[in-house]
């Protein structure tokens, strides 16, 4: 108490009219008291305005995300549902009967019967082979066309030239064994000439002795070229014949592959172009569900879609008036009409004000 009497009684002695306290010291407090409140106002703005800055951001980027997310999945998902497997591949197990031995009954010098049987080589029946494809009751995609075809490894010696040519067979059956399809069709090996032949073998010994290459041919062959499977009768079986006694093969492959057309087409042959266009296809649709819904659930976007209506409207009328001239002559005349009558009221109004005034002068 004491230092506060002591002080006011010091500024009373050097300001005794407080002339320097009202005018200088109070608007300098004043001002230095706004200037931090303007600028701790200021701080706490742009704190919040970064905060939302980024927060916006955020909830930008999780957008983006998702929608190209969600754009995404619809393709992956729209591709395994509408691609079917490319090739279905299983090896071919050929069965076959040998001959029976041939048994031969003689007489040696002394008059007694000796038996001496001997074996036959080769095959005596077709080789053929059963191949299941699927125990389920449906492999092969419906209205999808699908090639067939068998893949013989035959070796390149004398006995399957000489052979020449030879049928190969298939059925297809379902799962009641009912047939749905049958073809044949012939095959041989690529001919050599003995020059050919003499050549490549004396190029390729190094690779034939070292196990790097061995003198055999894969011969392809198409049984069907556009096979398209049934949706109530679906294969789940083939049934394969080599229709050749003197055949010689290392092993068999059957071949089922997709023969694309149109859209699976596009799709196999230019995945990415047909990825960026399913893609971008589906982020327009997404966009368009998602403006329509903000438009449903927004007042805000209701209003800014009808102001625009509005707006488009008047520009309408107005296009429509300049193309008609006589509109325009009678809207002119209306325009004409409407300012004289503001005209003549105005006038009237102004009578009427000057006629006041002037009885409250005589008054």
């Amino acid at each position: 108490m004491r230092n506060v009497s002591l002080i006011s009684l010091a500024l009373t002695l050097i300001d005794p009219f407080k002339i320097g306290r009202n005018f200088v010291v109070k608007p300098l407090f004043n001002f230095a008291n706004n200037l931090y409140d303007e600028t701790l106002e200021k701080t706490k703005n742009g704190v919040l305005s970064v905060r939302d800055i980024i927060l916006r951001v955020i909830i930008l980027l999780l957008a983006i995300v998702i929608v190209l997310w969600t754009a995404g999945f619809m393709y992956v998902a729209f591709y395994y549902a509408y691609m079917p497997s490319i090739a279905h591949t299983r090896p071919v197990h050929m069965e076959y009967k040998g001959c029976d031995s041939d048994s031969v009954i003689l007489k040696d010098k002394h008059g007694y019967t000796v038996d001496k049987s001997k074996d036959i080589p080769g095959i005596c029946t077709y080789p053929s082979a059963h191949v299941s494809l699927t125990r389920k009751q449906q492999l092969l995609m419906v209205g999808q066309p699908y090639r067939v075809l068998v893949t013989l490894e035959m070796p390149e010696s004398p006995k399957n030239y000489d052979a020449g040519m030879f049928m190969v067979c298939a059925e297809m059956r379902d799962h009641t064994g009912k047939l749905r399809g049958h073809s044949c069709r012939s095959a041989m090996l690529h001919y050599k000439s003995t020059l050919h032949t003499w050549i490549s073998t004396w190029v390729n010994i190094p690779l034939y002795l070292l196990n790097f290459r061995e003198e055999k041919q894969q011969v392809t062959v198409e049984l069907f070229s556009s096979y398209q499977d049934d949706d109530q009768n679906s294969v789940t079986d083939v049934y394969i014949e080599i229709q050749s006694k003197q055949i010689q093969f290392y092993s068999v492959l059957l071949h089922i592959t997709a023969h694309f057309t149109g859209l699976r087409y596009f799709m196999f042959h230019w995945p990415i172009l047909s990825a960026a266009v399913g893609i971008c296809t589906n982020l327009f649709f997404i966009i368009i569900v998602c403006l329509m819904s903000w438009y449903h659930w927004s007042d805000n976007g209701s209003e800014w879609l009808e102001e625009n209506i509005t707006v488009i409207g008047r520009r309408g009328r107005l296009l429509d008036r300049k193309k008609s001239k006589d509109d325009d002559t009678v809207d002119d005349d209306d325009d004409v009409s409407i300012i004289d009558d503001l005209s003549s009221e105005e006038q009237v109004k102004t009578k009427a004000d000057d006629g006041l005034r002037l009885r409250k002068l005589h008054e």
